[in-house]
């Protein structure tokens, strides 16, 4: 990967790794940024139209030898990245073991403007992270016992959460899942 630029860098350095705080920035609020068309607070995202079966089907999920479930009745965190992406007109799917609720799969995708999608990377370039395997521009974190994937398949952002993600690879099936489901002629793997 190429380092970035100084001044993007000092940019990046100002801004918070909020999710929603970076999206803002793009899109007019309070985040900071310059003022875009949409200052009103409105989704600058298109919407997601793959079904949460189609990004993320059974036999992707086999590798962690569990059955899921899918929780309707869930409602991401305020100020959760799977909150932004889903003011964002994104798509968000909570997936939770039948043997185990605290076993958790948390998925969302947004497809989001160039700009907000070089906020982001940015924002987790300088966290750092990076992971190659993904295919395309991945990062990946772990807190509390909860792994963090982000991928960017442009124009896609995809996030996923689960304490299954204990290493960066914990993630490579779901990643990939959705990578394929989101584009289709795409591949999340990398030649060679």
């Amino acid at each position: 990967m190429t380092s970035r630029s100084r001044a993007r860098a000092i940019t990046v350095a100002v801004l918070t790794v909020s999710a929603s705080t970076l999206l803002a920035a793009c899109s007019g609020g309070s985040g900071g940024g310059a003022p875009s068309a949409s200052a009103s607070g409105q989704p600058i995202g298109t919407t997601v139209t793959q079904t949460c079966a189609e990004l993320l089907p059974d036999d992707a999920l086999q590798v962690y030898g569990k059955t899921f479930r899918r929780d309707t009745d869930w409602t991401p965190a305020k100020g959760s990245p799977a909150a932004t992406i889903e003011r964002q007109r994104g798509r968000v799917c909570h997936l939770v073991a039948t043997d185990d609720p605290s076993t958790t799969i948390t998925v969302a995708v947004a497809h989001l403007p160039e700009k907000s999608l070089t906020t982001l990377k940015d924002a987790l370039y300088e966290r750092g992270g990076s992971v190659p395997t993904y295919g395309v521009e991945g990062y990946y974190s772990l807190t509390k016992g909860v792994g963090r994937a982000d991928a960017f398949p442009d124009p896609y952002w995809i996030t996923t959460e689960s304490p299954l993600f204990t290493e960066p690879g914990g993630a490579q099936p779901v990643v990939d899942a959705v990578h394929a489901a989101v584009q289709p002629g795409g591949s999340a793997t990398p030649a060679g």
